[in-house]
Protein backbone atom coordinates (compact mmCIF):
# COMPACT_ATOMS: atom_id res chain seq x y z
CA UNK A 1 0.00 0.00 0.00
CA UNK A 2 1.00 3.50 -0.51
CA UNK A 3 0.54 4.94 2.53
CA UNK A 4 0.12 3.73 6.09
CA UNK A 5 -3.71 4.88 6.24
CA UNK A 6 -6.96 4.68 4.43
CA UNK A 7 -6.82 5.93 1.07
CA UNK A 8 -10.05 7.74 -0.14
CA UNK A 9 -11.67 8.71 -3.19
CA UNK A 10 -12.85 12.07 -3.32
CA UNK A 11 -14.81 11.74 -6.74
CA UNK A 12 -16.34 8.05 -7.88
CA UNK A 13 -19.45 7.47 -9.48
CA UNK A 14 -22.44 5.00 -9.88
CA UNK A 15 -24.19 3.61 -12.85
CA UNK A 16 -27.31 4.08 -12.70
CA UNK A 17 -29.77 1.21 -12.42
CA UNK A 18 -32.16 0.98 -15.48
CA UNK A 19 -34.88 1.56 -12.36
CA UNK A 20 -32.88 4.55 -10.80
CA UNK A 21 -35.51 7.06 -12.01
CA UNK A 22 -38.60 5.15 -13.05
CA UNK A 23 -38.95 3.70 -9.46
CA UNK A 24 -38.05 6.40 -7.18
CA UNK A 25 -39.64 9.03 -9.34
CA UNK A 26 -42.75 11.56 -7.75
CA UNK A 27 -45.30 9.29 -9.99
CA UNK A 28 -46.55 12.49 -12.36
CA UNK A 29 -43.31 12.35 -13.73
CA UNK A 30 -43.54 8.13 -14.07
CA UNK A 31 -43.90 8.30 -17.91
CA UNK A 32 -41.33 10.65 -18.98
CA UNK A 33 -38.52 8.94 -16.39
CA UNK A 34 -34.95 8.67 -17.82
CA UNK A 35 -35.31 5.12 -18.58
CA UNK A 36 -32.47 2.10 -20.68
CA UNK A 37 -33.74 0.73 -23.78
CA UNK A 38 -31.41 -1.68 -26.00
CA UNK A 39 -30.43 -0.93 -29.10
CA UNK A 40 -29.09 -3.69 -31.75
CA UNK A 41 -26.89 -1.09 -33.34
CA UNK A 42 -25.13 0.95 -30.16
CA UNK A 43 -26.33 -1.50 -27.02
CA UNK A 44 -27.81 -0.05 -23.73
CA UNK A 45 -28.81 3.88 -23.87
CA UNK A 46 -30.31 5.98 -21.57
CA UNK A 47 -33.19 7.92 -23.13
CA UNK A 48 -33.97 11.19 -21.02
CA UNK A 49 -36.45 12.85 -22.30
CA UNK A 50 -36.14 16.40 -23.46
CA UNK A 51 -32.58 15.41 -24.59
CA UNK A 52 -31.69 14.69 -28.12
CA UNK A 53 -29.09 12.51 -27.70
CA UNK A 54 -29.44 9.42 -25.15
CA UNK A 55 -26.54 8.31 -23.23
CA UNK A 56 -24.34 5.43 -24.47
CA UNK A 57 -23.54 3.00 -21.50
CA UNK A 58 -20.02 2.06 -23.37
CA UNK A 59 -17.99 4.70 -20.97
CA UNK A 60 -19.33 5.08 -18.31
CA UNK A 61 -18.09 1.75 -16.56
CA UNK A 62 -15.00 0.86 -18.69
CA UNK A 63 -12.62 1.09 -16.02
CA UNK A 64 -9.72 -1.34 -16.03
CA UNK A 65 -10.32 -1.93 -19.81
CA UNK A 66 -7.28 -1.87 -22.36
CA UNK A 67 -7.64 1.87 -24.62
CA UNK A 68 -8.47 -0.93 -27.59
CA UNK A 69 -11.11 -2.12 -25.76
CA UNK A 70 -12.60 1.89 -25.34
CA UNK A 71 -15.91 2.48 -27.34
CA UNK A 72 -19.09 4.85 -26.39
CA UNK A 73 -21.53 2.44 -27.86
CA UNK A 74 -21.91 -1.40 -27.57
CA UNK A 75 -21.94 -2.10 -23.85
CA UNK A 76 -24.93 -4.05 -22.35
CA UNK A 77 -26.33 -3.50 -19.19
CA UNK A 78 -25.50 -6.57 -17.83
CA UNK A 79 -22.05 -7.04 -18.60
CA UNK A 80 -20.98 -3.32 -16.81
CA UNK A 81 -19.42 -3.09 -13.55
CA UNK A 82 -21.79 -4.44 -11.08
CA UNK A 83 -20.61 -2.60 -8.27
CA UNK A 84 -21.73 0.80 -10.35
CA UNK A 85 -25.45 -0.08 -9.36
CA UNK A 86 -24.94 -2.98 -6.33
CA UNK A 87 -23.05 -1.61 -3.78
CA UNK A 88 -22.30 -4.95 -1.74
CA UNK A 89 -20.28 -5.66 -4.87
CA UNK A 90 -18.66 -1.97 -5.00
CA UNK A 91 -17.16 -2.91 -1.41
CA UNK A 92 -15.33 -5.86 -2.95
CA UNK A 93 -14.11 -3.58 -5.63
CA UNK A 94 -12.95 -0.65 -3.54
CA UNK A 95 -10.77 -3.36 -1.70
CA UNK A 96 -9.42 -4.78 -5.40
CA UNK A 97 -8.24 -1.06 -5.61
CA UNK A 98 -6.77 -0.37 -2.20
CA UNK A 99 -9.63 2.32 -1.25
CA UNK A 100 -11.12 2.48 1.93
CA UNK A 101 -14.05 4.61 1.21
CA UNK A 102 -14.90 6.84 -2.03
CA UNK A 103 -17.19 10.30 -2.41
CA UNK A 104 -19.56 8.64 -5.03
CA UNK A 105 -21.62 11.07 -7.90
CA UNK A 106 -23.90 10.04 -10.25
CA UNK A 107 -23.42 9.36 -13.89
CA UNK A 108 -26.29 9.81 -16.17
CA UNK A 109 -27.50 12.58 -13.26
CA UNK A 110 -24.18 14.94 -14.94
CA UNK A 111 -25.96 15.09 -18.45
CA UNK A 112 -29.30 15.50 -17.05
CA UNK A 113 -28.01 18.72 -14.97
CA UNK A 114 -28.17 20.59 -18.61
CA UNK A 115 -31.53 19.28 -19.15
CA UNK A 116 -33.42 22.61 -20.43
CA UNK A 117 -36.44 22.09 -18.20
CA UNK A 118 -35.86 22.94 -15.02
CA UNK A 119 -39.09 20.65 -13.54
CA UNK A 120 -38.18 17.63 -14.82
CA UNK A 121 -34.53 18.27 -13.55
CA UNK A 122 -35.64 18.31 -10.23
CA UNK A 123 -37.82 15.14 -10.13
CA UNK A 124 -35.07 13.62 -11.56
CA UNK A 125 -32.87 15.01 -8.84
CA UNK A 126 -35.35 14.17 -6.24
CA UNK A 127 -35.80 10.41 -7.55
CA UNK A 128 -31.88 10.55 -7.43
CA UNK A 129 -31.36 11.38 -3.99
CA UNK A 130 -33.75 8.64 -2.64
CA UNK A 131 -31.78 6.02 -4.62
CA UNK A 132 -28.63 7.19 -3.75
CA UNK A 133 -29.63 6.96 0.02
CA UNK A 134 -30.26 3.28 -0.02
CA UNK A 135 -27.09 2.50 -2.17
CA UNK A 136 -25.14 4.09 0.70
CA UNK A 137 -26.72 2.38 3.47
CA UNK A 138 -25.11 -0.80 2.35
CA UNK A 139 -21.61 0.96 4.85
CA UNK A 140 -22.69 4.63 4.80
CA UNK A 141 -18.67 4.75 6.38
CA UNK A 142 -17.59 3.65 3.37
CA UNK A 143 -20.29 4.56 0.62
CA UNK A 144 -20.46 8.64 0.83
CA UNK A 145 -23.36 9.95 -1.66
CA UNK A 146 -23.32 13.61 -2.86
CA UNK A 147 -27.16 14.63 -3.29
CA UNK A 148 -28.01 16.71 -6.00
CA UNK A 149 -30.16 19.79 -6.49
CA UNK A 150 -32.02 21.29 -9.67
CA UNK A 151 -31.59 25.29 -7.91
CA UNK A 152 -34.66 26.61 -8.96
CA UNK A 153 -34.74 29.15 -6.91
CA UNK A 154 -32.52 30.05 -4.46
CA UNK A 155 -35.48 28.80 -1.53
CA UNK A 156 -35.83 25.45 -2.92
CA UNK A 157 -32.30 24.66 -3.11
CA UNK A 158 -31.85 25.37 0.66
CA UNK A 159 -35.20 23.37 0.91
CA UNK A 160 -33.13 20.79 -0.80
CA UNK A 161 -29.88 20.89 1.23
CA UNK A 162 -31.73 20.36 4.24
CA UNK A 163 -33.44 17.44 2.88
CA UNK A 164 -30.07 15.96 1.33
CA UNK A 165 -28.18 16.63 4.91
CA UNK A 166 -31.75 14.65 6.33
CA UNK A 167 -31.02 11.71 4.13
CA UNK A 168 -27.60 11.44 5.85
CA UNK A 169 -25.70 12.31 2.49
CA UNK A 170 -22.76 14.13 2.91
CA UNK A 171 -22.59 16.76 0.28
CA UNK A 172 -24.24 18.62 -3.00
CA UNK A 173 -23.68 18.56 -6.70
CA UNK A 174 -24.74 21.70 -7.55
CA UNK A 175 -25.85 22.22 -11.49
CA UNK A 176 -23.21 23.94 -13.82
CA UNK A 177 -26.29 26.85 -14.15
CA UNK A 178 -28.66 27.60 -11.78
CA UNK A 179 -31.87 28.52 -13.33
CA UNK A 180 -31.86 32.17 -11.56
CA UNK A 181 -29.04 34.70 -12.59
CA UNK A 182 -25.54 33.52 -11.59
CA UNK A 183 -24.03 32.10 -8.85
CA UNK A 184 -22.09 35.74 -8.08
CA UNK A 185 -25.80 36.99 -7.72
CA UNK A 186 -26.31 38.00 -4.19
CA UNK A 187 -29.73 36.40 -4.04
CA UNK A 188 -27.44 33.17 -3.82
CA UNK A 189 -26.01 34.30 -0.08
CA UNK A 190 -28.83 32.43 1.81
CA UNK A 191 -27.56 29.37 -0.16
CA UNK A 192 -24.36 29.77 1.17
CA UNK A 193 -25.29 30.55 4.20
CA UNK A 194 -27.29 27.55 4.68
CA UNK A 195 -24.26 25.57 3.08
CA UNK A 196 -22.02 26.28 5.76
CA UNK A 197 -24.43 25.98 9.12
CA UNK A 198 -25.21 22.11 7.27
CA UNK A 199 -21.63 21.49 6.78
CA UNK A 200 -22.24 20.08 3.09
CA UNK A 201 -19.42 20.92 0.62
CA UNK A 202 -20.81 21.85 -2.50
CA UNK A 203 -19.68 20.34 -5.69
CA UNK A 204 -19.36 21.94 -9.35
CA UNK A 205 -18.43 18.19 -11.70
CA UNK A 206 -16.91 18.59 -15.30
CA UNK A 207 -20.36 17.88 -17.86
CA UNK A 208 -22.47 19.62 -15.37
CA UNK A 209 -22.68 23.20 -17.34
CA UNK A 210 -23.55 24.34 -20.72
CA UNK A 211 -20.58 23.14 -23.35
CA UNK A 212 -19.29 25.54 -25.97
CA UNK A 213 -18.47 24.71 -29.18
CA UNK A 214 -14.79 23.13 -29.25
CA UNK A 215 -12.71 23.39 -32.56
CA UNK A 216 -10.88 20.40 -33.81
CA UNK A 217 -11.21 16.67 -33.65
CA UNK A 218 -13.50 15.18 -31.33
CA UNK A 219 -10.46 14.04 -28.40
CA UNK A 220 -9.34 18.06 -28.12
CA UNK A 221 -13.01 17.96 -25.80
CA UNK A 222 -11.35 16.01 -23.72
CA UNK A 223 -8.45 18.45 -22.88
CA UNK A 224 -11.47 21.80 -23.02
CA UNK A 225 -13.35 19.77 -20.04
CA UNK A 226 -12.08 21.37 -17.61
CA UNK A 227 -12.76 25.24 -18.78
CA UNK A 228 -16.79 25.42 -17.56
CA UNK A 229 -15.30 24.41 -14.08
CA UNK A 230 -12.36 27.68 -14.07
CA UNK A 231 -15.18 29.61 -15.24
CA UNK A 232 -17.67 28.83 -12.41
CA UNK A 233 -14.58 29.27 -9.70
CA UNK A 234 -13.94 32.43 -11.45
CA UNK A 235 -17.22 33.85 -10.91
CA UNK A 236 -17.02 33.21 -7.38
CA UNK A 237 -13.73 34.18 -6.30
CA UNK A 238 -14.15 37.77 -8.66
CA UNK A 239 -17.88 38.04 -7.86
CA UNK A 240 -17.13 38.22 -3.88
CA UNK A 241 -19.05 34.91 -2.88
CA UNK A 242 -15.46 33.79 -1.01
CA UNK A 243 -15.35 37.82 0.21
CA UNK A 244 -18.88 37.52 1.86
CA UNK A 245 -18.60 33.79 2.97
CA UNK A 246 -14.99 33.07 3.74
CA UNK A 247 -16.13 30.00 5.03
CA UNK A 248 -17.73 28.62 2.22
CA UNK A 249 -16.15 25.27 1.06
CA UNK A 250 -16.44 24.33 -2.60
CA UNK A 251 -15.26 21.62 -4.71
CA UNK A 252 -14.29 21.63 -8.28
CA UNK A 253 -14.54 18.23 -9.31
CA UNK A 254 -12.35 15.93 -11.87
CA UNK A 255 -11.12 18.70 -13.63
CA UNK A 256 -7.84 17.93 -12.68
CA UNK A 257 -5.47 20.03 -10.48
CA UNK A 258 -1.99 20.23 -12.46
CA UNK A 259 -3.40 23.84 -14.18
CA UNK A 260 -4.17 25.47 -10.36
CA UNK A 261 -0.49 27.10 -10.26
CA UNK A 262 -1.15 28.86 -13.16
CA UNK A 263 -4.14 29.74 -12.91
CA UNK A 264 -3.47 31.34 -9.38
CA UNK A 265 -0.67 33.54 -11.29
CA UNK A 266 -3.09 34.57 -14.00
CA UNK A 267 -5.89 35.23 -11.52
CA UNK A 268 -3.46 37.53 -10.00
CA UNK A 269 -2.23 39.28 -12.45
CA UNK A 270 -5.58 40.02 -14.14
CA UNK A 271 -6.54 41.66 -10.82
CA UNK A 272 -3.71 43.39 -10.27
CA UNK A 273 -3.47 45.12 -13.63
CA UNK A 274 -8.02 45.11 -14.51
CA UNK A 275 -9.72 44.89 -11.37
CA UNK A 276 -11.80 47.65 -12.78
CA UNK A 277 -13.32 45.32 -14.64
CA UNK A 278 -15.03 44.28 -11.64
CA UNK A 279 -18.83 44.54 -10.83
CA UNK A 280 -19.55 47.45 -9.04
CA UNK A 281 -19.43 47.32 -5.09
CA UNK A 282 -17.13 44.43 -5.51
CA UNK A 283 -14.29 44.84 -3.68
CA UNK A 284 -11.49 42.09 -2.92
CA UNK A 285 -9.59 42.07 0.71
CA UNK A 286 -7.57 39.13 -0.67
CA UNK A 287 -5.45 38.56 -3.79
CA UNK A 288 -7.84 35.98 -5.76
CA UNK A 289 -5.45 33.44 -5.46
CA UNK A 290 -5.81 33.78 -1.50
CA UNK A 291 -9.50 33.04 -1.83
CA UNK A 292 -8.75 29.90 -4.24
CA UNK A 293 -6.26 28.69 -1.75
CA UNK A 294 -8.39 28.28 1.20
CA UNK A 295 -12.12 27.96 -0.46
CA UNK A 296 -11.72 25.47 -3.25
CA UNK A 297 -10.63 22.27 -3.43
CA UNK A 298 -9.98 20.12 -6.37
CA UNK A 299 -10.03 16.65 -7.36
CA UNK A 300 -8.06 14.73 -9.45
CA UNK A 301 -7.43 11.11 -10.93
CA UNK A 302 -3.96 10.58 -12.79
CA UNK A 303 -2.56 13.57 -12.73
CA UNK A 304 1.33 13.90 -12.67
CA UNK A 305 1.30 17.44 -12.69
CA UNK A 306 -0.76 18.24 -9.64
CA UNK A 307 1.83 16.22 -7.51
CA UNK A 308 4.81 17.59 -8.95
CA UNK A 309 2.84 20.86 -8.68
CA UNK A 310 1.61 20.17 -4.86
CA UNK A 311 4.19 22.76 -3.07
CA UNK A 312 2.78 25.68 -6.11
CA UNK A 313 -0.49 25.08 -3.81
CA UNK A 314 -2.33 24.76 -0.96
CA UNK A 315 -2.03 20.61 -1.27
CA UNK A 316 -4.37 20.79 1.74
CA UNK A 317 -6.88 21.53 -0.66
CA UNK A 318 -5.80 18.45 -2.70
CA UNK A 319 -8.05 15.52 -3.33
CA UNK A 320 -7.00 12.09 -4.99
CA UNK A 321 -9.96 10.00 -6.36
CA UNK A 322 -10.22 6.93 -8.79
CA UNK A 323 -12.92 7.91 -10.50
CA UNK A 324 -14.83 4.39 -10.92
CA UNK A 325 -16.35 3.22 -13.09
CA UNK A 326 -15.44 5.44 -15.90
CA UNK A 327 -13.33 5.17 -18.60
CA UNK A 328 -11.20 7.51 -17.19
CA UNK A 329 -10.46 5.59 -13.96
CA UNK A 330 -7.14 4.31 -12.57
CA UNK A 331 -9.33 1.09 -11.14
CA UNK A 332 -7.90 -1.50 -10.41
CA UNK A 333 -4.02 0.21 -10.96
CA UNK A 334 -4.98 2.77 -8.42
CA UNK A 335 -1.77 2.00 -6.02
CA UNK A 336 0.48 1.35 -8.84
CA UNK A 337 -0.21 5.06 -10.16
CA UNK A 338 0.12 6.60 -6.98
CA UNK A 339 3.41 4.56 -5.94
CA UNK A 340 5.09 6.20 -8.86
CA UNK A 341 3.05 9.84 -8.51
CA UNK A 342 3.33 10.32 -4.89
CA UNK A 343 7.43 8.76 -4.55
CA UNK A 344 8.18 12.58 -4.17
CA UNK A 345 6.14 13.72 -1.48
CA UNK A 346 6.80 13.95 2.38
CA UNK A 347 4.52 11.43 4.05
CA UNK A 348 2.66 14.43 5.77
CA UNK A 349 1.61 15.55 1.91
CA UNK A 350 0.75 11.85 1.18
CA UNK A 351 -1.47 10.77 3.70
CA UNK A 352 -2.86 14.62 3.16
CA UNK A 353 -4.13 13.73 -0.62
CA UNK A 354 -4.97 10.41 -0.64
CA UNK A 355 -7.22 11.06 3.11
CA UNK A 356 -6.87 14.11 5.54
CA UNK A 357 -7.87 16.41 3.06
CA UNK A 358 -11.37 14.28 1.84
CA UNK A 359 -12.13 13.20 5.62
CA UNK A 360 -11.62 16.39 7.19
CA UNK A 361 -13.15 18.07 4.28
CA UNK A 362 -16.86 15.43 4.51
CA UNK A 363 -16.11 14.61 8.17
CA UNK A 364 -14.82 10.82 7.39
CA UNK A 365 -13.95 9.28 10.87
CA UNK A 366 -11.12 7.64 9.41
CA UNK A 367 -10.98 5.65 12.20
CA UNK A 368 -13.51 3.02 10.76
CA UNK A 369 -12.23 2.46 7.27
CA UNK A 370 -10.22 -0.39 6.57
CA UNK A 371 -6.19 0.68 6.48
CA UNK A 372 -6.49 2.67 9.84
CA UNK A 373 -3.62 2.71 12.57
Amino acid sequence: MVTDIPVISADSHITEHPETYSAHIDPKWRDKAPRMIRSEEKGDLFVIDGLSRPIAMGLVAAAGKDPEELSMTGAKFEDLHRSGWDSTARLADQDRDGVSAEVIYPTVGMMICNHPDADYKKACFDAYNRWITEYCAEDRDRLLGCGQTAMRTPEEGIADLHTIKALGLRGVMMPGDPVMEDYDSEIYNPVWEAAIELGLPLSFHILTMKNSHTRGPRINTFLSIIRGNQDIMGTLIFGGVFERYPDLKIVCVEADAGWVPHYLYRMDHAYKRHRNWLAPGINLSKLPSEYFSENIYTTFQDDWVAFQSANHMNWRRLMWANDFPHSDSTWPWSQDVLREQTQHLTDEQTRAILCHNVADLYNIDISKLKGAA
